[in-house]
């Protein structure tokens, strides 16, 4: 017998953490979760769900507007936004439960409590319960799965506002809502609360939205954004929120200022790992503190391992589940398990909503070369008798010389659903010659990527 309590220690219980313990437990290893706050992390309390749920609330309104094109006839809508915090909380607590089942169906044990590393196989968890004493494990590996967290831009007055962390349970919803950022948290965050009948006016440093996505997804979705009411400000750098008349005042480079009820810090997250005993233990750690792992979770510690948002790598639920599983597969299996995050497929829960996978036409130029570009913009079916501004705009990037298609990007109704499918797609290799030879569900707006025929242009 060794001397180790457990094989496995995690640190977190969010999505990564769940996932590698009740993989571990499943295959044998004793295991044990340290978790201060409520379990799924988040993407359960403050990330996917929550902002999915108020997105579908956010949709009735368009709904009931766009229903009169049918021949319905509505009485005015109005939001209430208690009960809709209470019916989001009631779920919550719900999944925090289901977590927390799952756990000890699995036999780990749930420790209430913060943990940090006193040495490379050894973990104190300070219980949440402050008259309770420390608990010290042993153990074989640690896994960091702690996630990250929202922050603040550094100028004066940055306190005044929130971050996404309290957007959804905000005292009274805003009127007025100004949105610093231009990524896919502020695009989410401004398109629902829009919706929910906010006037919104979106703040952004560069000159579009997305950074990162292939650029026409961005340019379509702030056209779409614009059209529906959100007010957009590319070239706008804040430099202090101040209290003013009641309200607040966002002071811009420029000389101008916005006025709000409340404004969002949506510029960027950044990783937990202060205070864990990692830097002590001998874990390299990057500038902005996120722990240095190879694709496999592992760190120079051979003990101590990592994965999901702690990382630094892509803040996604998905990632963070399949490096718990290659890592649990290193430890506890064969270690043949692989992730390949270069067909990451993506969804921003805007409204529209975006769905992409794959390369840019920009990063796929750059790799390959010669390339040939599909792309088609029409209005959906639905929005033919609604009235509707909204807009479909779907593009297909295909490597000249292969065939293979690169990257497949669209914005429009369900994108993420549609997006999903064609995953597994462009994961085997699929070329445009597959795409063409494939039937089309008609009517359909899905099959708009396998009746695209005509050339759009050629790059390269």
């Amino acid at each position: 017998m060794d001397d180790f309590d457990v094989d496995l220690m995690v640190l977190g219980a969010g999505s990564g953490g769940v996932r590698a313990a009740r993989m571990a437990a499943q295959r044998g290893a004793r295991v044990a979760v340290a978790e201060s706050g409520p379990t799924g992390g988040t993407c359960v309390n403050v990330g996917c769900i929550p902002k999915k749920l108020y997105g579908h609330a956010a949709h009735y309104a368009e709904a009931f507007e766009e229903s009169a094109g049918y021949g319905w006839q509505l009485g005015a809508a109005r939001l209430d936004w208690g009960v809709l915090k209470q019916r989001r909380a009631a779920e919550l607590r719900r999944l925090n439960g289901v977590y927390e089942r799952l756990l000890a169906e699995a036999g780990v044990e749930l420790l209430r409590g913060r943990a940090r590393l006193l040495g490379p196989q050894q973990v104190e968890v300070q219980p949440d319960d402050a008259t309770a004493p420390p608990r010290r494990l042993r153990a074989r590996h640690v896994l960091v799965a702690t996630g990250s967290r929202p922050q603040r831009p550094p100028i004066d007055g940055a306190e005044l506002g929130v971050v996404s962390d309290e957007m959804f349970d905000l005292p009274v919803f805003p009127r007025r809502l100004a949105v610093v950022g231009g990524g896919y948290i502020a695009c989410e965050m401004a398109s629902i609360f829009h919706g929910l009948g906010a006037e919104v006016t979106q703040l952004v440093r560069g000159d579009a939205l997305l950074r990162g996505f292939d650029a026409d997804i961005g340019r379509v979705l702030a056209a779409q954004m614009q059209a529906r009411g959100v007010a957009i400000r590319f070239q706008a750098q804040p430099v202090a929120l101040r209290r003013h008349d009641g309200a607040l005042a966002l002071q811009l480079e420029d000389g101008q200022a916005v006025a709000a009820d409340t404004v969002l810090w949506a510029t960027g997250r950044v990783p937990n790992s202060a205070d864990l005993g990692l830097a002590e233990a001998g874990v390299a750690l990057g500038d902005d503190g996120a722990v240095i792992a190879d694709p496999r979770g592992a760190t120079r510690v051979p003990s101590v391992h990592a994965v999901g948002d702690v990382t630094g790598g892509p803040q996604l639920t998905p990632v963070a589940l399949a490096q718990a599983m290659v890592l649990v597969d290193r430890l506890f299996g064969d270690g043949g398990r692989r992730f390949d995050p270069a067909l990451l497929p993506t969804a921003v829960f805007t409204h529209p909503p975006v769905g992409s996978i794959g390369l840019s036409e920009a990063q796929a130029a750059a790799r390959h070369g010669a390339l040939r570009i599909y792309e088609t913009d029409f209005k959906p079916l639905k929005h033919t008798l609604s009235d509707s501004v909204e807009r479909c705009r779907m593009k297909l990037v295909v490597d000249d010389a292969s065939d293979r298609v690169l990257g497949l990007h669209m914005v429009g109704p369900d994108a993420g659903e549609v997006v999903q499918g064609y995953a597994v797609a462009l994961g085997m290799g699929a070329t445009k010659a597959q795409f063409d030879a494939t039937l089309g569900i008609h009517p359909t707006v899905s099959e708009e990527f396998v009746t695209m025929r005509t050339l759009s242009r050629r790059v390269g």
